[in-house]
């Protein structure tokens, strides 16, 4: 992975942990398999997220991945190309 990639996950995981307080965070890059596709040859990233945020409690999908997606919402389009999201709260896990 590159030092882009590193500091890009750095901020990612800061934002989300500014911003929902997770119990559980894994993100994982998986920009190489995606490689050739438009949005790597733009350089924004492929990644997948499992977090688990009290946050989350009692609110529908479409709700915990818009707080997520808002969470990140700088880095959106330009540094994250795709974001796959498991999103549970803490009675879920």
């Amino acid at each position: 992975m590159s030092q882009i990639q590193d500091t890009r996950m750095e901020r990612m995981r800061a934002a989300l942990i500014a911003k929902l307080d997770p119990v559980e965070l894994a993100l994982d890059d998986d920009s190489a398999a995606h490689a050739g596709h438009a949005g790597a040859a733009s350089g924004g990233g492929h990644y997948n997220l499992r977090i688990v945020s009290l946050q989350f409690e009692g609110l529908k999908l479409v709700t915990r991945h818009r707080l997520v997606y808002d969470s990140v919402h700088d880095m959106m389009h330009k540094e994250i190309h795709a974001l796959a999201i498991t999103a549970l709260a803490p009675s879920e896990v």
